[in-house]
């Protein structure tokens, strides 16, 4: 079992940044894959992006490839989302969440926990 909670939301105006943390606690969290989701309204949930159980790679949806940045710091239990260039579109509720699977996956089934999800408003 691993317990997710997200900080780091808020009200940004277009093309600002906003850096958005998951602490993880319970079991190691070295064996997940961290991956980050959002929803908007009305719209269903997305990935985001994921990195490697090591930190050594990272894989990003189109919509945010080279302007959203995720690392993690396996001494802390923390992953991070840092979002820049930051897009009215980009209005959502991030989620991070935690897959034990031996392939990084994309889909929101493979991921076994979830955080509550952090509110991010890009105004235009």
């Amino acid at each position: 079992q691993v317990q997710l909670v997200e900080s780091g939301g808020g009200l940004v105006q277009a093309g600002g940044s906003l850096r958005l943390s998951c602490a993880a606690s319970g079991r190691s969290f070295s064996r997940y894959t961290m991956g980050w989701f959002r929803q908007a309204p009305g719209k269903e949930r997305e990935f985001v992006g994921f990195i490697s159980k090591s930190g050594g790679g990272t894989y990003y949806a189109d919509s945010v490839k080279g302007r959203f940045t995720i690392s993690r710091d396996n001494a802390k239990n923390t992953v991070y989302l840092q979002m820049n260039s930051l897009k009215p579109e980009d209005t959502a509720v991030y989620s991070c969440a935690a897959d034990d699977g031996v392939v990084a996956r994309t889909f929101t089934s493979a991921y076994d926990y979830w955080g509550q999800g952090t509110q991010v408003t890009v105004s235009s």
